[in-house]
């Protein structure tokens, strides 16, 4: 049977293998489970970079932010560049 991905957002935070890349760090989100997510945005990323999920409670605004951004669950959305 499959598993629900859930309805929350998961924010996880993605840095490469390679220290001296441009950019170091992503920020991403995920609308599933924690889980999940960690699995989701890896799948998204290039090959040997780390996840890790970053505990941190979503705003009302946040909240709302992502909601206008219509993912569907199991979607992830890279917020930084």
């Amino acid at each position: 049977m499959a598993e629900s991905f859930g309805s929350k957002f998961t924010i996880v935070e993605v840095t490469a293998d390679d220290l001296a890349s441009d950019v170091p760090s992503q920020i991403w989100i995920a609308l599933a489970k924690p889980s999940q997510a960690l699995t989701l945005v890896l799948a998204a990323v290039p090959e040997g970079w780390t996840a890790e999920l970053i505990d941190q409670p979503l705003t009302q605004e946040q909240q709302r932010l992502f909601e206008e951004l219509n993912l569907k669950p199991g979607d992830v959305y890279r917020l930084t560049k």
